[in-house]
């Protein structure tokens, strides 16, 4: 069985999605949901699923080896990055190097790096009037935003959209293709 964890830092509508997405399928198991923060919805959301949860604090992530040791103690084949905001330690990269995943709500490297995130990138994307944005799955490497892309999929952006416009087309984007790179990736 195919052991996986997912990082968030929010609300946890995409860490949702993808337990539900691999609920009955007896090949894959979301092992836990971490988070950094510890106000986080995703908190609520793990305990409503019946997935364990579990905060950790910067030192644990960064400076110590908790949470790499965590990693490799629960044999995890698969890291999620799913609205997590902390750049991956080094270590935790190179000891588990093409088996972190990140998705980005933006296309990359257009719009990527620190501060990218969230509503902002779409209130960017909004100001700076694109025509198109759309998400973007990768690799996850010492950089933010930076490593090999799996998958970018596209939507519109009309001249009407606000940033609540453009956010929700990239989460339908996010929803519908982001478990089934994460399946894809499985297989392999």
């Amino acid at each position: 069985m195919k052991q996986l964890v997912i990082l968030a830092s929010g609300s946890g509508s995409n860490a949702e999605n993808i337990v539900k997405y691999f609920e009955h399928d007896k090949t894959v198991q979301i092992s836990h949901i971490l988070t950094n923060n510890p106000k986080a919805g995703v908190i609520e959301r793990a305990n409503r699923l019946g997935i364990p949860c579990k905060v950790f604090t910067k030192k644990e992530f960064k400076e110590e080896n908790t949470i790499l040791n965590f990693l490799i103690n629960n044999k995890i084949d698969l890291i999620i990055l799913a609205g997590f905001l902390w750049l991956v330690p080094v270590k935790l990269v190179r000891s588990f190097h093409h088996k972190i995943i990140n998705i980005h709500p933006a296309l990359l490297p257009k719009y990527g790096g620190k501060g990218m995130y969230g509503n902002h990138i779409h209130q960017v994307i909004v100001e700076n009037k694109e025509e198109e944005s759309g998400i973007t799955i990768h690799y996850v490497n010492e950089k933010y935003d930076d490593g090999d892309i799996i998958l970018q999929k596209k939507c519109s952006v009309l001249p009407s959209d606000s940033a609540n416009d453009v956010a929700r087309k990239v989460h339908q984007l996010e929803y519908k293709y982001f478990p089934k790179v994460i399946e894809e990736l499985l297989k392999h």
